[in-house]
């Protein structure tokens, strides 16, 4: 199940993961719904439609975000509580609204799994002054250890990864700007953006058996840029 506020564009990414599974001869269908996860009613949506369908989840990965970039002096409280709403906030709900699904789920010898999506920018504070959104990214790596805390006697896990650099929507301002960019591959040590086999790769280590036994850890997938002092 995939979800985003986008409907065409969450439907189209849908058929693409579907058409490529049947290409496979992979078992499964991709289903999408849209919910706008920045509000309180488009969270409920989303749980709605899930429980409607299932009663049970093996893995849940909140990767829903947003971003606010304004000078220091101007940036604005709607720059806090969207990017609040979404960051932190809105997988908190999700993953209260499915506890029952993941507890369904949950055995000693094969634990649920939560995999929250976190960034570099929540380990480090960021050149760019987008400062709702590195703080709502610290609160979600603080959220990870503390419902992995909370969940373990149950056998669900909570893990999170922080992302540097990826070529995703909201990176455009960067791209744009040459100069901006190869500043920002100058911090990266592995000198490159993050492919889609990076975080595919951690994402499938952390929901499969060799990951069974990882709690609480909050993962850099940033080409070593908050190790290396970037």
């Amino acid at each position: 199940m995939i979800t985003s506020r986008k409907e065409e564009q969450c439907r189209s990414t849908a058929h693409e993961i579907n058409d490529a599974a049947e290409a496979n001869g992979t078992t499964g269908r991709c289903t999408n719904v849209a919910a706008d996860l920045s509000e309180a009613e488009g969270v409920e949506h989303l749980l709605t439609w899930i429980r409607s369908y299932h009663d049970r989840i093996d893995l849940l990965v909140n990767n829903a975000g947003t971003t606010w970039g304004a000078p220091l002096g101007e940036f604005p409280r709607i720059g806090w509580t969207k990017v609040l709403n979404t960051n932190p906030v809105a997988p908190f709900d999700i993953t209260v609204g499915l506890l029952p699904q993941l507890r369904a789920a949950a055995r000693p010898d094969r634990p649920a799994r939560i995999i929250n999506v976190g960034s570099v920018d929540g380990l480090v504070a960021p050149e760019w002054e987008n400062y709702s959104y590195s703080t709502s990214k610290a609160g979600l790596h603080m959220l990870t250890r503390h419902l992995a805390k909370k969940l373990a006697s149950e056998n669900i896990t909570v893990n999170a990864i922080a992302p540097g650099p990826f070529l995703t929507d909201m990176l455009r301002h960067v791209t744009a700007d040459q100069e901006q960019e190869t500043e920002l591959l100058d911090r990266v040590p592995l000198g490159r953006y993050g492919h889609g086999d990076d975080i595919v790769g951690t994402v499938r280590f952390l929901a499969s058996p060799a990951g069974a036994f990882v709690t609480a850890a909050v993962i850099p997938l940033d080409g070593g840029l908050s190790g290396c002092g970037g």
